[in-house]
């Protein structure tokens, strides 16, 4: 087949078949290209057969799309090859086989509410209370240690010293034992029964070894460790394995991605032959400048420098706006003129955020413009379940009539009023030819509904005539803390200690925010008027367009790209999150940085970067601090686009506040002071170095460790004497090093 369409590197990461193989593709490189083409070459150039090739990808999305391209290049179909995610495999694997380790083959797959339910059931019989071993929590910690392949008695080994991790060791026992009774098995199971198969029966191992004698594996980067070991046990016999990834782009690192599997391939495997895919056909040089060295600060990564054609491009504009307010006005004022000025589609343009709860501002600017626009990956601000149940009990307070908020809320939080309850009162409230509302209020008269019943449903009345009566003398913002508070929404919330429901938490804080900027804007500042506004914002058409604007958290945009797009809330304790600054741990910020990385490049031509003097979120205004990342930026490519009024406040007065929040947070300043310094001090006279260039006795500058002189090298491990931190080993091929 013709190759002469591909780039050098390309070329070479399609044509070297044998052997182990990393190809390092940087952002918008083209190594979906590069998969297809080279699964096309072994069949055709080389003569693999079809069922000797496994390529796998993470999304079912990903792996259609592989297929269909690799159709479309033979122009025949791929049937016999296993084009699929990881769990798709190893379904494929566990139907056949999975009765050699005592299961039946057919094994239903349990799904999230399933596990709630059995959970409960175990936590029952184990008699243990649901309150404070909370399912879902569990269900979290059961699937971390099966993503790290612990064996319900490896995790108790653990856990000895800690009553409640092994009470949770107890529960994932039973957990697994009732699955395998039920003839069940949950998601994390699919990857970890397969890894135990393979483990236990080496005949099913040798056969699956000996068929798949070309592995490649996609986005390797995001890969658990028990999704490393699946594959490292597959490529054994042949070792034609081929994994493609970018460790600059590992930000999953909260779900299990470990990215000590891309970095250490070359330890896991002989000679391998790595190719770096560094020609970026998406973005500008300008912008892929900032991205580079942006990333360069951080330590645990492979060397790699994106550059393309486009030589030409726009500056990266930095806005310093008031408060989130001025932020989101000025998005929609540049969207509004860009698209107007330029003649480009609303769909050109991304916003992205690091926090689900920063869309809202957006919206409502959007909104106020009559921009259209989608949450890509997500829901609305005011659409959001959450949202819409905390404006039912608003307007159950200002109108206790109005049936429909009264029946949604009457059992949220769960109260033990059931649906066959609320039909009975329904009924009772039809014959009667009055409001729900009104029936509740004399529940005590209805024979029908038992005591229990009676009993909750005299407590929700008792609570919403209480918020009836403070609403008279609360503003608005205190009135919904009032009604979280009292209702025990958000303490039910908390007690699920997952990810969606700390987003629901944040977005119930979010809209007290709502309600303190209505208070500072309206001139009627009643419930009432609240309630009409929030009414009007939320509104919005019901076509079927799709030329709007995107609006999406900087993970969900991964592997996505646009013409225009605004980053905005570019701040410490924002972005880096702040739970990775307080953590005083560098892979928490260097996976904070990879993030920053991949929302750069996720701009093909204009790249707008945004960040507040002060920014009223989850309910509390606070300063804000330039983020780190802002820093790191090249000078020679921004332009401050309010540098006349405000380039004091941004460019000093800033960090000034973030040097105090060094002080507050890490251990050393003097010494961070001091690294801070020779950085800058030596900014200007490195120069972009080859590895290879180091030599005993190089002086040389580290990222973290600042300036150093090689004192011993065996292979890629270097020894370096530092000026500031003593001697430290590196390996040169995982660490940015520059000679000075």
């Amino acid at each position: 087949m013709n190759l002469d369409t591909l780039n050098p590197a390309q070329r070479e990461a399609v044509e070297k078949t044998e052997g182990p193989v990393l190809i390092l593709a940087g952002a918008g490189s083209g190594k979906t290209r590069v998969l297809t083409t080279r699964i096309a070459h072994l069949i055709e150039d080389k003569g693999v057969q079809a069922p000797n090739i496994l390529a796998i990808t993470f999304t079912n999305k990903a792996a259609t799309e592989m297929r269909e391209r690799v159709e479309e290049t033979l122009g025949s179909d791929t049937k016999e090859m296993w084009i699929s995610t990881f769990h798709s495999c190893c379904v494929r694997i566990l139907r056949k086989d999975i009765n050699r380790i005592g299961y039946n083959r057919s094994f239903v797959i349990y799904d999230s509410s399933d596990q709630v339910t059995l959970v409960k059931d175990c936590l029952k019989e184990l008699n243990l209370s649901d309150k404070v071993f909370e399912p879902k929590v569990v269900i979290s910690t059961i699937s971390g240690a099966k993503d790290k392949l612990y064996s319900p008695k490896q995790f108790k080994a653990m856990h000895m010293s800690d009553n409640r991790m092994s009470k949770i060791a107890d529960i994932y026992a039973l957990y697994q034992d009732r699955l395998k009774r039920n003839s069940a098995l949950d998601f994390d199971d699919l990857i970890y029964k397969t890894v135990e198969l393979f483990k236990e029966d080496s005949e099913v191992l040798d056969y699956y070894r000996s068929r798949f004698k070309y592995i490649m594996v996609d986005e390797y980067q995001d890969t658990s460790k028990a999704q490393y070991e699946l594959i490292k046990l597959l490529a054994r016999q042949h070792q034609n394995i081929c994994v493609v990834g970018d460790d600059d782009q590992s930000i999953y690192g909260w779900r299990g991605a470990d990215i000590r599997n891309i970095l250490e391939f070359e330890r896991d495997y002989d000679d391998v032959h790595v190719v770096k895919l560094e020609q970026n056909y998406r973005s500008t040089q300008i912008i892929l400048d900032a991205a580079n060295t942006v990333i360069s600060n951080n330590i645990e990564r492979k060397r790699k420098k994106l550059w393309s054609e486009k030589k030409e491009g726009e500056l990266i504009k930095i806005q310093l706006a008031d408060n989130e307010i001025e932020e989101s006005d000025f998005v929609a004022d540049m969207i509004a003129k860009i698209s107007r000025e330029e003649n480009r589609s609303y769909k050109d343009f991304a916003v992205l955020y690091r926090a689900n709860a920063q869309a809202r501002s957006v919206e409502d600017a959007l909104n106020r413009s009559q921009i259209p626009y989608n949450i890509y990956g997500g829901t609305k601000f005011y659409e959001r379940k959450e949202i819409k149940d905390l404006v039912a009990y608003l307007r159950v307070i200002q109108n206790p009539q109005d049936d429909i908020s009264l029946k949604r809320i009457i059992n949220v939080p769960r109260r033990g009023i059931g649906l066959r309850t609320i039909e009975k009162i329904e009924d009772r409230a039809s014959l009667k030819q009055e409001s729900i509302y009104s029936v509740l209020i004399d529940i005590e008269t209805n024979s029908d509904i038992s005591t229990k019943a009676r009993n909750s449903i005299s407590g929700f009345v008792d609570t919403v005539g209480t918020l009836r009566t403070i609403k008279e003398v609360y503003p608005v913002s205190k009135l919904i803390e009032k009604v979280l508070e009292t209702t025990g929404y958000i303490e039910e919330l908390s007690k699920d200690k997952s990810d969606e429901s700390q987003d629901r938490i944040d977005n119930l804080k979010e809209f007290i925010s709502i309600a303190i900027e209505f208070e500072q804007n309206s001139e009627e500042q009643d419930l009432e008027t609240f309630l009409t506004n929030v009414a009007l914002t939320s509104e919005t058409s019901n076509d079927e367009e799709n030329d709007k604007v995107s609006l999406m958290t900087i993970h969900t945009s991964k592997g996505l790209e646009f013409p225009v797009v605004f980053l905005i809330g570019v701040e410490e304790g924002l972005f880096p999150i702040a739970r990775a600054v307080r953590s005083m741990n560098d892979s928490d910020i260097e996976e904070e940085r990879r993030l920053c990385y991949v929302g750069i490049t996720r701009a093909k031509e204009v790249l707008y970067m945004t960040l507040t003097k002060r920014r009223t979120l989850y309910g509390k205004t606070n300063p804000s601090i330039a983020s780190r990342f802002m820093e790191e930026l090249p000078e020679e490519c921004i332009e401050k686009l309010n540098k006349v009024e405000k380039e004091l406040t941004y460019s000093k007065a800033n960090y000034n506040v973030l040097d105090k929040y060094k002080q507050k947070y890490m251990s050393n300043v003097n010494k961070s002071k001091v690294a801070d310094n020779v950085k800058a001090t030596v900014k200007d006279t490195t120069k972009e170095t080859n590895p290879d260039d180091i030599k005993l006795g190089s002086k040389v500058h580290h990222p973290k460790f600042g300036v150093g002189t090689v004192v011993s090298m065996v292979g890629s491990d270097v020894t370096i004497a530092f000026v500031q931190q003593g001697i430290k080993k590196i390996n040169k091929e995982y660490t940015t090093l520059d000679i000075l």
